[in-house]
């Protein structure tokens, strides 16, 4: 059963400058929530405080555990986590399927041979980010937007109940945009918990549930089709947005 992912901070500092305040922000099984703001808001920073990758003044439990009580091998079975550009410069050697693998690391035993439950979960992942015909080719050889389909599919490989995506739609085109879009809202029916930062408005004001930041502040946890997230989203960005209702709900423009 997917846990919830709460996060309970006062303030969180990186250096001199404070970053995030006064955040309190649930992540729910069945539930894809985008996360969005302007440039500079504190977005990044927000998903890697719940991802337990900085210190806060507050606390961050899954379920009903705090994080720190969690082993780390527990926190890697439980959270996967895509963080922007994982793969540039490093280990371009591996081929596709290889780098997916890694994602298997937290079922595996040290030193220990990949097993046909780990097989399966990378043929899975590549699968579904439409992998699978170039998993042999060394990463150095794939393109911008193929390699972080690859990271896409490492982080899926996890089988964690609990998914942190960092833009996971950067350079990715528009058909593999939309696929993205059917995924997120596949795992949020098998009952993940799923959060994405998103600078692509159109697609985040599809997610179940929007989170905007502003200045290091949440300005509204709810319901995307909600006006108030609308109206959350034109206070972020300085009223420069204008909103067109279609088919699927709203598209946000420049104003």
């Amino acid at each position: 059963m997917t846990p919830t992912l709460h996060l309970s901070l006062d303030r969180l500092c990186l250096g001199e400058r404070e970053v995030l305040h006064a955040v309190q922000l649930t992540l729910r099984p069945g539930e894809w929530v985008a996360l969005v703001g302007p440039n500079g808001a504190g977005k990044s920073t927000l998903l890697r405080a719940l991802a337990g990758l900085l210190p806060i003044q507050g606390s961050l439990r899954l379920g009903d555990t705090p994080w720190p009580l969690l082993s780390r091998r527990q926190r890697a079975q439980r959270l996967a986590w895509l963080g922007p550009a994982e793969l540039d410069g490093t280990g371009t050697e591996l081929r596709a399927e290889e780098a997916v693998m890694l994602g298997r690391l937290p079922h595996q035993r040290w030193m220990g041979l990949a097993s046909e439950a780990d097989r399966q979960a990378v043929d899975a992942a590549l699968s579904a980010v439409d992998a699978l015909p170039w998993r042999q080719r060394p990463l150095h050889s794939l393109s911008a937007g193929e390699r972080q389909r690859v990271l896409l599919a490492r982080a899926l490989a996890v089988e964690a109940p609990v998914l942190l995506l960092d833009e996971p739609l950067t350079h990715l085109d528009s058909p593999h945009q939309a696929d993205w879009l059917r995924l997120m809202r596949a795992l949020a029916k098998q009952g993940r918990a799923v959060c994405s930062v998103l600078h692509e408005l159109h697609l985040a004001l599809r997610a179940d549930r929007l989170w905007v930041v502003h200045e290091g502040r949440v300005l509204h946890d709810g319901p995307a089709g909600d006006p108030a997230a609308r109206e959350a989203l034109q206070q972020a960005f300085g009223h420069r947005l204008r909103f067109v209702a279609d088919a699927d709900g709203w598209l946000a423009l420049p104003a």
